[in-house]
């Protein structure tokens, strides 16, 4: 009698414990999203241009001078809003707000590291850069145009300051990132040479609004080339290395990628997938040997092997002046097959517009999806593509060849559907506004280059050799982002060898190789995020499937997945496996 009064006791002890524990972390949790409420806005305050672009548009009439003020603002707010997040206990949180914490954290001593330590506003000039704001200000539609003009009259106030901080910033900088400057800054400069002035002309401004406004805009395209010549006549005999150096490079792949692996790790892991992925082309290209070359022997090097059945699937392309319109034609296919499979659901009242790419954007990469915020969450998703207009013919033949009828799907797969479109339409539908705003780019790329291999297994393209065979050439090109970006920004890799590691080993073209030396050159880790994010997704997948068994469900597990927004893989799969525990 005397143990069953215990254990009844005991029981009762318990249940209040937990009662304690739950009401402790309800509280917990209540003062945290009060903070979490307090400190978007904050930042929004502080970083007007994002807020813009996540369709916030409180701030849009703000433009911040990027001068050493505002740097100490940044710093400021960073020490204050890091020791506001100690007065909670991690433990004591729900999942969802652990993972909203771990975001905010990383995102200010991603500040404070870039600030102090990384300092790339003194030799990186394409960090200055205004036309892309007020060019996404002028084309979407989110308010009526005059107001979104008035707002813009404001802005344009502090351009000429803007560039004259800038220019006070810059020391020694990169050769690549100074023309990359000049280039970007003048080509997005027609939005305040012409778009801006025929939007006003349309629109119902007052008549002093309309000659304050075309005054402001004329000062603005006058700051913007003036930067670009300053940036061209820069006397610079001592120019800063473009490679980020064995230093900072560990430190930026943590807080860019916020991977379970260092960046050390995930480069021992891609140079061994290399190897096994050379060895499945091989015995693909064996198989359509006599298909395409009857009883030609075949070379004894076998990536040479590989690369002349490459070449020859690799001329079947579309022509310059169709590539557009053959990738509007495939994404309606690409959204019949996934319906078919039951893979995903995809949201048929989110428009995808496919466009050419913009001229700010120019310079890094061919074809990019530009999403609308959390904000924003009814306006358009663009598909940017590349025009290849006024290109040589040999570098346009280059280019088509590298995307040719097999590979051009498997962009569209990448970019649109059920990759990056698909992915940031769930990310904004995400009940916690940091996993949108902070979303992490190796989440975002991994699902983009996971579902390149998930609907090949779920049968698209009827499991030919030959769209595998591209198939594997693609993620080659996937894994060699990584070994790259590492050996050129750690290990000073040369141009001739990278061009080698990328045609030879990768079996790119040149134009693409010669391409992507160029971005490798401007950008440091991002070229990462796609093999190490796939390797995080995909691992999670199938070790979910081993646990689940007959249970798993690839719909559940994609929707699942996606309902946590763009957090980073590692935290998604710590709040996955607690659901199946």
């Amino acid at each position: 009698m005397k143990k069953t009064t215990f254990l009844l006791l005991a029981g009762i002890s318990l249940v209040a414990c937990k009662e304690s524990k739950t009401t402790q972390s309800a509280n917990t949790d209540q003062g945290f999203d009060a903070f979490k409420g307090r400190f978007i806005e904050n930042y929004w305050a502080l970083y007007p241009d994002f807020a813009t672009s996540q369709g916030y548009h409180k701030f849009d009439s703000v433009l911040k001078v990027p001068n050493a003020t505002y740097n100490n603002e940044q710093l400021a707010f960073s020490a204050a809003n890091l020791d506001s997040l100690k007065q909670f206990d991690l433990n004591s949180l729900s999942d969802a707000n652990k993972t909203d914490y771990q975001m905010i954290e990383n995102q200010l001593k991603s500040t404070e590291w870039r600030i102090k330590e990384m300092r790339s506003g003194e030799w990186n000039p394409s960090n200055y850069n205004v036309c892309e704001t007020f060019s996404y200000m002028l084309g979407e539609k989110y308010a009526k145009l005059d107001d979104r003009l008035r707002s813009i009259s404001l802005k344009l106030v502090n351009v000429p300051a803007y560039y004259e901080a800038a220019k006070s910033n810059i020391k020694n900088p990169t050769v690549e990132h100074t023309q990359l400057a000049i280039d970007q800054n003048l080509g997005g400069s027609a939005v305040f040479a012409t778009d801006l002035i025929d939007s006003v002309k349309t629109s119902g401004l007052s008549e002093t609004e309309k000659k304050d406004l075309t005054d402001r805009s004329a000062a603005a395209l006058n700051a913007v080339k003036g930067y670009a010549e300053w940036l061209k006549n820069l006397k610079n005999d001592h120019p800063r290395s473009f490679r980020l150096g064995k230093d900072l490079y560990p430190k930026k792949f943590e807080y860019d990628i916020q991977s379970s692996y260092t960046a050390d790790e995930i480069y021992a892991i891609a140079t061994k997938r290399k190897a096994e992925i050379h060895a499945e082309m091989a015995k693909i290209t064996e198989q359509l040997w006599p298909k395409y070359f009857g009883n030609t022997p075949k070379p004894t090097d076998k990536l040479v092997m590989i690369r002349k059945m490459i070449d020859t699937l690799s001329v079947k392309h579309v022509k310059p002046e169709d590539f557009q319109a053959s990738i509007e034609k495939q994404i309606p296919q690409l959204v019949e097959f996934v319906k078919q499979k039951d893979l995903l659901y995809i949201d048929p009242s989110k428009p995808l517009v496919v466009r050419k790419e913009p001229a700010y954007m120019a310079g890094v990469a061919g074809a990019s999806i530009s999403a609308p915020g959390p904000y924003d969450k009814e306006a358009n998703t663009y598909y940017n593509v590349g025009s290849l207009n006024g290109w040589p013919k040999d570098q346009s033949e280059s280019y088509l060849r590298e995307y040719n009828q097999y590979i051009l799907q498997i962009l569209n797969i990448h970019e649109a559907i059920p990759g990056h479109y698909t992915q940031l339409v769930y990310s904004n539908q995400s009940p916690s506004i940091i996993k949108s705003v902070f979303g992490n780019g190796a989440m975002v790329e991994g699902w983009a280059v996971y579902t390149e291999r998930m609907m090949l297994e779920s049968g698209y393209g009827n499991n030919e050799p030959e769209m595998w065979l591209m198939y594997y050439k693609w993620h080659l090109r996937t894994l060699c982002n990584t070994l790259l970006d590492y050996n050129v920004h750690v290990k000073e890799m040369s141009k001739e060898d990278a061009i080698k590691l990328l045609t030879y080993e990768a079996f790119q073209q040149q134009a693409e190789a010669t391409g992507k030396w160029k971005r490798v050159s401007v950008t440091q880790v991002q070229l990462t995020s796609y093999f190490t994010g796939f390797t995080e997704i995909y691992n999670l997948r199938e070790e979910l499937k081993k646990k689940e068994g007959d249970k798993f469900n690839l719909k559940a597990f994609h929707e699942k997945f996606l309902s946590y927004g763009s957090a980073p893989v590692k935290y998604i799969k710590e709040l996955m496996l607690n659901e199946t525990n």
